[in-house]
């Protein structure tokens, strides 16, 4: 360094031009290294702002798709409520609606718990319904709610009579079949009789149990019995008894007019209570 700066200044900008010339491709090497890191860096943050961009999206996409659920959801529900209220309009008999809030965990298909019972009207032995047809009837009713047998319940058995040709004849459940929908089936018709695939079967109102003209089910196959003077015919029934979610039970006036409104319930409950309270009392 000390001889540099000794030597003339023609010799000096020789030696300090060599030295540029020498570690300018170092200087150049160096140069692209720090911006390959820069570009390096700048590509890896363009990376983590994606990944952000992308989660935002994505967060964005489960929420819009909740919000599409929800909307078909209210939609479905909407249309149901509009169903069920033209339903009970139209129908001649007083209707207590109620809502399915178990089954038999015994028999899936057999039996059916409502939320109504005493209080609202409803008493054993009256016909539930649907809006696509009959499903069968109460057999045990509390003050608040209803067990339903279903048709599928060999012990469920229906009046019933053929809607296109006019012939009578008996419906019993045929039981739970595991993978399969439950069916009914309409025994001893005589030989003779009309009754083809398709053929619509409704209740015949004979006995008094079940209203007359409701809708039981369609016929899926007929077969000739081997004594030959029968016919056997398989039905499925009308409603879809394992997506049951509401039901209408088909009350009396004398049902009705022997219901306790809640309210009324409620304070008689209350006032039991508070007689109960001021007995104990020293």
């Amino acid at each position: 360094m000390l001889a540099m700066m000794n030597l003339p200044d023609s010799a000096s900008r020789r030696v300090k031009g060599a030295v540029r010339d020498g570690i300018s491709p170092l200087q150049g090497v160096l140069r692209g290294g720090v911006r390959e890191l820069r570009d390096i860096f700048r590509y890896v943050r363009g990376i983590g702002d994606l990944a952000l961009e992308n989660r935002a999206l994505s967060e964005e996409i489960v929420y819009l798709r909740g919000e599409m659920r929800m909307a078909r959801e209210l939609e479905r529900d909407n249309q149901m409520l509009r169903d069920l209220l033209g339903f009970v309009q139209r129908f001649p008999n007083k209707l207590v609606s109620c809502e399915v809030i178990g089954r038999d965990s015994t028999g899936w298909w057999q039996t059916v718990r409502l939320d109504k019972g005493a209080f609202a009207g409803v008493a054993e032995g009256r016909a539930v319904i649907t809006t696509d047809g009959l499903i069968g009837r109460t057999v045990s009713v509390s003050d608040r709610t209803a067990d339903v047998l279903l048709l599928s319940d060999p012990s469920c058995k229906v009046s019933v009579r053929l809607a296109r040709s006019g012939t009578f004849g008996v419906v019993a459940g045929l039981g739970a079949k595991p993978g399969e929908q439950p069916a009914c089936r309409l025994d001893y018709v005589l030989k003779t009789a009309d009754v083809q695939e398709g053929d619509e079967v409704v209740t015949s109102g004979l006995g008094g149990l079940f209203p007359k003209g409701l809708l039981v089910g369609r016929v899926t196959k007929v077969e000739m019995d081997e004594s030959g003077l029968y016919q056997t015919a398989w039905i499925d029934s009308a409603a879809d008894l394992g997506e049951l979610e509401y039901g209408f039970v088909a009350a009396t006036e004398k049902d009705l007019a022997a219901a306790r409104p809640e309210s009324l319930v409620e304070d008689v409950l209350i006032d039991s209570e508070t007689s109960s309270l001021e007995g104990e009392s020293p």
